[in-house]
């Protein structure tokens, strides 16, 4: 841990908005799956800076990249082409089964164009008499970003209620409840939202039914279906999307985190049908889609084709899993241990704030969602050995409880 008296910490203090509940560590550099701090103690990151450095720290090809791109060019606007940005908006859509990609810096500012494609693609199916149907349903205890129109779709009330009233047409059911979700979506809806995988929501994974009966209601009432994988896509579960495997296609696709490999970088990716719902001048980014971060991208996907990284985060995922449902059988306050791949969850029957600053001052980081979920984000070269660390880490933690 840093030196209380670190001048990091009096700077914050004194100039940064307080928006975070920071640690009080100083990290400097990484290597591999490890952190190290300033005073040079090395922590076994299992939380990949909320799923963005999945590739872990100090890539030899990831800085080599990075190097050659910077000694060329950093920013190219978009009112031209640069050389990288419709071969990664290819690649996207490839490896998702969809057609059109637009690009960003962040997944709230993909939610945000989904939002817009949504509402503009209802008006346009009406010949321009659609604003009845802007209605949009969400999930309780999601999260979609804190711009008020991500803040609007996310159902989680403690988030939402400073900022209100937010954007309206908004209604929130319950995960996993088909029926309640039957009840919501009508012909007044312009599209249907959920994480295949909540993250911020304490890693609740939607059942197959579930999702089955939102594409089926999505097409019923002529809605747009939206996944936001920005947290659980881009080959955390062992897919690339999540959602894969699954027998449910959707719309509308929103990534980030991982995608510029800590790059700012995001992306929407849709359907034919939706192409024509972001036009000229209907939307823009200055800085999505740029040289470097679709660069980056493109690295990002040669090496986990040519690392064959899917298929070991399976692997690791079921290792890892196991070992969470062992401590599960040993320690009644673990009610339940939940998610895919390398998204998982363990639920406590109290708040895990304390057990999150417990690791960390053994050497592991870790966080905690929902309050109660102890959250694990590791990055994807991880190995088994260090996956078996902090199991033995968490068991020492629990027993001393």
């Amino acid at each position: 841990m840093s030196a209380p008296s670190s001048p990091v910490f009096a700077l914050d203090q004194q100039y940064v908005f307080p928006t975070y509940d920071r640690a009080p560590v100083v990290f400097v550099r990484g290597e591999g799956a490890e952190l190290i701090d300033e005073n040079g103690a090395r922590y076994l990151d299992c939380l990949s800076g909320i799923a963005v450095n999945a590739l872990g720290y100090n890539h030899p090809r990831i800085v080599a990249t990075l190097s050659d791109q910077a000694a060329k060019i950093l920013h190219v606007c978009n009112l031209f082409h640069n050389e990288y940005q419709a071969q990664l908006a290819r690649k996207l859509c490839s490896i998702s089964g969809l057609q059109s990609a637009f690009f960003c810096n962040s997944g709230t500012e993909a939610i945000e164009a989904a939002i817009k494609v949504a509402r503009n693609h209802a008006f346009r199916a009406s010949g321009g008499a659609g604003h009845h149907k802007h209605e949009i349903v969400a999930l309780e205890d999601s999260f979609h970003g804190r711009t008020l129109g991500a803040l609007s779709l996310t159902g989680q009330r403690k988030y939402r209620e400073p900022f209100e009233p937010l954007i309206p047409g908004i209604r929130f059911v319950p995960a996993n409840d088909a029926a309640a979700l039957q009840a919501a979506v009508n012909e007044k809806a312009c599209a249907l939202i959920m994480e295949p995988i909540q993250g911020e929501g304490g890693i609740r994974v939607l059942n197959r039914e579930f999702l089955g009966a939102a594409r089926s209601l999505c097409d019923r009432h002529g809605a747009l279906l939206i996944f936001d994988e920005v947290q659980c896509g881009l080959g955390r579960t062992g897919f690339y999307l999540s959602y894969q495997g699954k027998g449910v296609q959707p719309d509308l696709v929103t990534l980030a985190k991982p995608l510029g490999l800590g790059i700012p970088m995001g992306a929407l990716l849709g359907t034919r049908a939706t192409r024509d719902d972001l036009t000229l001048g209907t939307h823009g980014s200055t800085f999505g889609g740029g040289p470097l971060a679709c660069r980056m991208s493109l690295e990002f996907f040669q090496i986990m084709e040519e690392e064959r990284l899917l298929e070991r985060i399976r692997t690791l995922g079921n290792h890892f899993a196991a070992g969470l449902h062992d401590l599960k059988k040993k320690f009644s306050f673990v009610k339940e241990v939940r998610g895919e791949g390398l998204i998982l969850g363990m639920e406590l029957d109290f708040p895990g704030k304390d057990l999150v600053r417990t690791l960390l001052q053994r050497g592991y980081v870790i966080n905690c969602a929902h309050e109660r979920v102890l959250r694990f984000l590791p990055p994807y070269i991880i190995t088994e050995v260090q996956l078996d660390r902090l199991i033995r880490a968490l068991d020492d933690a629990f027993s001393g409880l």
